[in-house]
């Protein structure tokens, strides 16, 4: 109204630009949810008019039919390890996909080549999940030294009753140090931020040497190990290659990204030169370790046991499995980061990488595509 008291009637420029705003206030944007990521994470996504929300109703793994019948159109999908994000299923989502967020902190299960090619932003977890995994690593190295797999068994089969004790019955290595057995080395397959959780965690056990492989190419850092080894008041904290690594750890410890690059390193020509007395624990991908070479060194004794939260070709690990076999392996169903608060944190993660990405804001973890060819 003007100072007159007529009323004014915007510009048609004005008018356009009103209606522009209007219609992106009132913009909706399609996005698939695979799994149901509970009433705190929920109402997160609720809670934002911009976003209409698709989920899986089932409180099971996503079905690939019902994912790519619902993927068509959506600006964005958030989705968990067992999604397979490949060119069939981003074929299906159409141009309108801008980001495929993911609950975990591994990205195997997402084409990233196709990711790059078309554009997309990819959102994952990480750092999240660091001391739930070091603390299941630890667990496991616990239980495999200590024949943990084999008493359970024992007492849940009803067998302890008739079970003959003898002065060295269900012994194992001790992961602590003893006056009589002063020194340990612990070895770690990838140095990052789990690997070093891991190591903080095994500092009151006594441990005297850390040992660790990671990427050849990457130059030792020789300062970061110095002040590591006064820190946890180690003797040494040593970068050095595989024949080292399994010669000398008394613990190996597999915390290394997945890939061609690592496929299989954990081999029978790696396994032959560890210590009859040591412990395998893989917590990373199950795609390092050869299963059947790894079979093979609990059923000849060149390890003593192993402890595994990872196997290749997960979940279809049964009871014919040549691991699961061995009584001195111990496997627990991928479940390193199955804590309370860290899924929690994973799932709240997951949510904000999708909005940020979608209101093309700052995603808090984006996966970094460009190098990706």
């Amino acid at each position: 109204m003007s100072s007159s008291g007529s009323i004014v009637t915007p510009s048609v420029p004005t008018q356009r630009l009103m209606s522009v705003a209007s219609h992106l206030h009132s913009q909706r944007f399609k996005v698939v949810v695979c799994r149901n990521l509970g009433p705190d994470v929920m109402s997160i996504l609720e809670a934002r008019p911009e976003l209409d929300l698709v989920v899986w109703p089932q409180d099971s793994a996503c079905e690939r039919s019902w994912l790519m019948e619902n993927i068509s159109g959506a600006t964005g999908v958030i989705v968990m390890l067992t999604d397979k994000v490949n060119s069939e299923l981003l074929d299906k989502a159409g141009p309108s996909l801008k980001v495929v967020s993911t609950m975990s902190v591994g990205y195997d299960h997402i084409d990233l080549k196709e990711a790059a090619q078309r554009g997309l932003k990819v959102g994952y977890t990480p750092d999240v999940l660091t001391d739930a995994v070091a603390d299941l690593s630890v667990m496991l190295a616990l239980m495999a030294g200590r024949n943990g797999g084999t008493g359970v068994d024992l007492v849940q089969r009803g067998q302890w009753a008739t079970f003959s004790w003898a002065p060295f019955g269900l012994c194992g290595p001790q992961l602590s140090t003893t006056a009589a057995s002063p020194t340990r080395k612990i070895g770690f397959l990838g140095f990052g931020r789990i690997a070093q959780a891991t190591l903080a965690r095994l500092v009151p056990f006594g441990i005297t040497h850390c040992l660790y492989f990671s990427n050849p190419s990457s130059l030792p850092n020789h300062a970061r190990d110095a002040a590591l080894a006064k820190q946890h008041k180690l003797q040494a904290v040593s970068k050095v290659d595989l024949d080292e690594l399994s010669r000398e750890s008394d613990v190996l410890f597999i915390l290394a990204p997945g890939g061609g690059e690592t496929y299989h390193i954990v081999n029978e020509t790696l396994l032959r030169k560890m210590k009859r007395t040591s412990i395998l624990v893989n917590a990373s991908r199950g795609t390092l370790v050869d299963s059947d070479a790894l079979a093979k060194a609990l059923r000849e004794g060149w390890i003593w046991g192993a402890g595994l939260d990872v196997v290749e070709g997960e979940p279809n690990v049964t009871i014919d499995h040549p691991l699961v076999k061995e009584s001195r392996c111990v496997i627990v169903p991928h479940i390193a980061s199955a804590t309370l608060e860290t899924r929690l944190e994973m799932a709240t993660r997951a949510a904000q990488n999708l909005i940020g990405a979608i209101l093309g804001r700052e995603m808090p973890s984006e996966v970094n595509l460009s190098d990706v060819s």
